[in-house]
């Protein structure tokens, strides 16, 4: 069984982007090719900002819907927090 991880992204506008990927550096690279969600098409490149394992696609489907419904500053506080290093 594959690991899955929920994933934050800034995009070229600043607007964050969160979704779920099995392989981070495989998603992140169709989305700044353009064929990832179409929310992000419109605002290349992404850059990764937070990533954190949730184990099975179900887990990591209700972490991305709780992370989505998070207000706009808790999200960022979320990404500085537990951010990429580097990033």
């Amino acid at each position: 069984m594959s690991e899955w991880y929920v994933y934050m992204v800034r995009c070229a506008d600043g607007t964050l982007y969160t979704g779920i990927a099995k392989n981070i550096e495989s998603r992140i690279a169709q989305h700044n090719a353009g064929q990832g969600a179409k929310y992000t098409r419109g605002r290349l490149p992404v850059h990764l900002i937070y990533q954190e394992l949730a184990g099975n696609r179900g887990a990591a489907l209700r972490r991305e819907l709780e992370i989505k419904r998070l207000p706009a500053a808790e999200k960022q506080r979320l990404a500085a927090q537990l951010s990429i290093p580097g990033q």
